[in-house]
């Protein structure tokens, strides 16, 4: 069957609060399962939180105490994968039936990665994407992900694939995905501005691929009172405004886009329009010049330092030890 519901959730974090996320999310999940939805999208670092407008106490050669004090915090909400977070998101997709693809902050050690986790419809954890390249001042606080996680999984649903904000402007990393056949790319993103979905629009088109992104939706209300963000304090401050969108094969945008508001946005696609979209463009297959043109991927795990013994490679504690 090609015929398909799908759905971007756009959804706000309670920021350093992940056990509350997670209950906003399992709402969400219960809402967008009355919808029928078959795969859900939620977006970029939705669990462990955006922490948009922070400093982190830095300044170009100097660091500050506070600013370490609030990358503990940070780093104390992100989760470890697998770990009792991600399991309980796998509940919610095995209640709904449906796959999800979630944004999260991983912490793996000392060091927190922007990462989206891949959930079956029966709850299993498929996978995961971490971020490549950091944008910004996002590269203070997340490392670098590596080519060992760029994966497309062949479903009963279709082909996904992800990629996490401004990794969608990477050429290289879209025509990986495109040589990997995916035809369900989600592009979970705090990107609110509308130059956003003009990209999201080209991608479809030059991919020949449904385009679901899911924007957060955040106010400072969702942030503690602790919070000293440049925006200032007061609670109905927009953070991030939202602008999810689903946009299909030839470009055309069939939800969305919504701002200023928490909304699950849903379409019914029908994947068959991938393939009558390729007839005259495929840019991995007869539209490719494989003869001028040559893409290598380094697909294997990159780590600094490698044990011949793995035990003798203590892990860092966990948060609830520290």
């Amino acid at each position: 069957m090609s015929q398909r519901r799908v759905a971007v959730i756009q959804a706000g974090t309670s920021l350093f609060d992940t056990p509350s996320t997670l209950d906003r999310m399992e709402a969400h999940c219960d809402a967008a399962a009355a919808e029928g939805v078959e795969l859900a999208v939620f977006p970029e670092a939705y669990i462990g939180g955006y922490p948009k407008g922070l400093t982190f106490g830095a300044i170009l050669g100097s660091r500050f105490p506070e600013g370490r004090d609030d990358y503990l915090r940070y780093w104390k909400s992100a989760v470890t994968v697998p770990g009792p977070e991600t399991a309980r998101i796998g509940s919610f997709a095995a209640k709904m039936k449906a796959h999800l693809v979630v944004g999260v902050i991983e912490r793996e050690g000392a060091t927190l990665y922007c990462t989206a986790l891949f959930f079956g419809s029966d709850g299993s954890l498929m996978g995961k994407h971490r971020k490549l390249m950091p944008t910004g001042t996002e590269r203070l606080v997340w490392g670098h992900g590596d080519g060992s996680t760029i994966p497309v999984f062949d479903t009963e649903i279709g082909r996904v694939g992800a990629a996490i904000c401004w990794e969608n402007y990477m050429p290289d990393l879209r025509q990986t995905m495109y040589a990997r056949g995916v035809n369900l790319w989600c592009a979970p993103t705090v990107d609110e501005r509308e130059i956003w979905q003009a990209s999201m629009r080209h991608i479809a088109y030059e991919g020949r691929t449904f385009v679901l992104s899911a924007c957060q939706y955040l106010t400072r209300a969702d942030a503690p009172e602790a919070y000293d963000c440049h925006q200032g304090n007061d609670p109905k401050t927009v953070l991030i405004r939202g602008g999810s969108i689903i946009v299909n094969p030839l470009g055309e945008v069939v939800a969305g886009p919504v701002y200023d508001r928490e909304a699950i946005i849903t379409a019914d696609i029908d994947l068959d329009d991938v393939i009558r979209g390729k007839y005259d463009l495929d840019v991995a297959g007869h539209y490719s010049r494989p003869d001028i043109f040559n893409l290598r991927v380094n697909s294997c795990v990159q780590s600094p330092v490698s044990f011949s013994d793995p035990a003798s490679s203590l892990p860092l504690p966990d948060a609830e030890s520290i």
